[in-house]
């Protein structure tokens, strides 16, 4: 099998993954409850104002037929209207999922190749003391909550010890992230904090068992330099196995975005999802839960390409 079967296989994958996790978001989201009744609240008990509601929902219909008609509208790129206001849900979502974005993608051009310089940087200096603090705080960071980590920054840099960044993002209407660099800052370092102790963690054992191996001790024979070694043999050889749990940790700051976007009262997906549980807005629900769970399947799709075309020996198996 070649690399180019391996890609449509894996994306193949991908897809059927995809539509089992829809399955499972739309059955859990009708087995919780009925949406009907929970946003009529206590006129739910007059069976004629439910009847009707349900009806206007399209509730009242099979559930393969709502399933179908679902599936077809995210495909299509309509997923639906909401059930608050009725508006199509892909009018107030492109924005939160634009904003959302932008967030995260300022968080992993942080998080990504710092991570993978301090696990390098640890490997190369195992049991000193650069590598005893980075292993306490990569601990200290894996054991700390997302809130609670901006819960701390706030304190530090808006409410607290210098107060000279913002408690909350200004990003609303026209006003984008880029225009509102300032409110940007504490929640992509949030972000990035929820990724940077994996990552460093699993770059740091990689490199370690790559500085270990013959062909670097080989190398060192040669006379080649520490930097040489490092960053020509050893470096590129440690990255492959580390790129799962880089993009694990991707999946892990969109779902962090749920909760660091309503501390920071961000307009992203994750402020979005809160109101929608609040107010049982449910194809909203839906369309979150789908749209992060395609995040975490792209990313991890992405990973296992990214590994086989960067690792030769995995390359000369699929040939």
């Amino acid at each position: 099998m070649g690399v180019a079967k391996f890609v449509v296989r894996r994306c193949a994958v991908g897809v059927l993954t995809i539509f089992v996790v829809s399955l499972l978001v739309f059955v859990l989201t009708r087995v919780l409850g009925d949406p009907a009744a929970a946003i009529l609240g206590p006129r739910a008990r007059q069976p004629e104002v439910l009847s009707a509601k349900r009806s206007e929902l399209g509730l009242d219909r099979s559930l393969v037929s709502q399933y179908g008609e679902w599936l077809r509208g995210l495909i299509s790129g309509e997923p639906g209207n909401s059930y608050i206001d009725g508006r199509p849900i892909r009018d107030d979502m492109l924005s939160r999922v634009g904003n959302s974005m932008v967030l995260m993608a300022v968080a992993a051009i942080l998080a990504v190749p710092l991570s993978i310089l301090i696990g390098v940087r640890a490997a190369v200096r195992r049991d000193r003391l650069f590598d005893s603090v980075t292993n306490v705080a990569t601990l200290v960071l894996v054991a700390l909550p997302e809130f609670l980590i901006a819960i701390l920054l706030l304190m530090a840099f808006s409410i607290g010890v210098f107060e000279f960044l913002p408690a909350t993002s200004s990003v609303r209407g026209d006003v984008r992230p880029w225009n509102d660099l300032d409110g940007m800052i504490l929640p992509s370092i949030t972000m990035a904090l929820l990724a940077v102790p994996y990552v460093v963690r699993s770059m740091r054992a990689s490199m370690m068992e790559v500085l270990d191996s013959d062909y670097v001790a080989a190398a060192r024979m040669n006379q080649l330099s520490s930097r040489q070694v490092v960053w020509h043999q050893a470096w590129p050889n440690a990255l492959p196995p580390t790129l799962q749990v880089i993009a694990l940790s991707l999946t892990y700051i969109a779902g962090g975005a749920v909760v660091v976007e309503a501390v920071f009262n961000y307009p992203g997906i994750g402020t979005g999802l809160v109101e929608a549980i609040t107010t049982h807005d449910v194809p909203v629900v839906q369309f979150i839960a789908m749209f992060i769970s395609s995040l975490f399947v792209a990313c991890n799709v992405a990973a296992d390409v990214g590994t086989v075309l960067l690792t030769p020996r995995l390359r000369t198996r699929l040939t």
